[in-house]
């Protein structure tokens, strides 16, 4: 004969209150498992009194149509992911070494020729209105299949990315 299933139950003892999950605390700042805002850096030129954008001119000037909207889908899913579960199969990678705390998008295009966008995420963004993290398109390069790009690039692309940091509120595009 089996035992009275009914006594176990009667048997355990209630949760105590302690142990109940309480209320989430109210959040005050972007997190990095909310979905991003896809937003490109807007650089000022002294020499120029136009504003400029190098991620957007790199995608519009520089990138085969199919290079284009392949890295556009791929930036709309990682920001939908968001960007630290998003598994990207070699075409969202972090950067090491230099450009450690920098993101790229890699997308081979025509004679496998290579191009590379370069992401900063920003959860420190004072914009008004801004209640999302940014992922923020900073600027891009290419190069031949098989070459590697050079110490002075990577230099570039850092010191687009501290003129980015230096201004809060951001200048966006």
């Amino acid at each position: 004969m089996t035992p009275d299933q009914r006594s176990r139950r009667r048997a355990s003892p209630p949760t105590p209150a302690r142990t109940r999950l309480a209320p989430s605390p109210v959040r005050r700042s972007p997190s990095s498992d909310d979905v991003h805002d896809v937003v490109y850096f807007r650089r000022h030129r002294d020499d120029d009194p136009t504003e400029y954008l190098p991620g957007r001119e790199f995608l519009r000037s520089t990138c085969p149509p199919k290079v284009r909207a392949t890295m556009v889908a791929v930036l709309a899913a990682v920001a939908a992911a968001p960007p630290k579960r998003f598994v990207g199969g070699g075409y969202w990678e972090a950067m090491k070494e230099e450009l450690a705390g920098w993101f790229e998008v890699r997308v081979d295009g025509p004679k496998r020729h290579h191009y590379r966008l370069y992401c900063l995420l920003d959860y420190d963004a004072v914009n008004s209105g801004q209640d999302k993290p940014l992922l923020v398109i900073v600027c891009g390069l290419d190069k031949p299949f098989r070459s590697v790009l050079t110490k002075a690039d990577y230099v570039g692309v850092r010191l687009l990315g501290d003129e980015y940091r230096s201004r809060n509120p951001r200048s966006l595009g």
